[in-house]
Parts: structure tokens; sequence; C-alpha cells
């Protein structure tokens, strides 16, 4: 018998990056507080977006300010924005 495991969906309409920071922290498998490439693509496979791991490597290389090859502290607003612009996700303006 396989058990599958349930996400939470994106909040419908805009999503604010606290929103999509709290998502985005279900896929964090380790649970460091960072979201590697292969969490992400995870995520992004969740909402059923084609080329996932593409998607996923380009929006980290965007988003990894540090180049530690994961998505950590401040580097989400960077991933929102990447993720608004690029992959087409319904967000709200990032504030400040």
């Amino acid at each position: 018998m396989a058990f599958m495991r349930y996400y939470r969906a994106l909040p419908q309409g805009e999503t604010t990056v606290e929103e999509f920071r709290a998502w985005l922290s279900q896929f964090d498998a380790d649970g460091d507080g960072r979201i590697s490439r292969e969490e992400l693509e995870h995520a992004l496979r969740s909402l059923n977006l084609w080329f996932a791991w593409w998607k996923a490597r380009e929006a980290v290389r965007a988003a990894d300010a540090n180049r530690n090859g994961k998505v950590d502290g401040d580097e989400v607003g960077r991933l929102y924005a990447f993720a608004h612009k690029h992959l087409h996700l319904k967000m709200s303006q990032l504030e400040g």
C-alpha cells in the first residue's frame, strides 16, 4: 500500500511573500529552513507545471544570491519575484 503526502495549494488569487514563504516551507524536506533545487522542483510539480526540473533550476539560479545552491532567508523574496515574472504565478507586488 502506497502512502501519499498531500500539500497545501497556493492560496487562490494574489499571494503575498509571506503566504508564498509559508507554502514553500512545506516542501523543505530536510527541515533546514532552505529550499534546494530538488525541493523547489517538488513544489512546482505540486502545481502541475510542465518542465518543473528546468524551472526549478532556473529559479534557484536567479534567486540564490550567495551561490550556496539553496534559497534561504531574504532570497525567498527574489524567488517570489522570479515566480511572478517567469512562472506566471498570481502574486501581490513586492512590498518596500
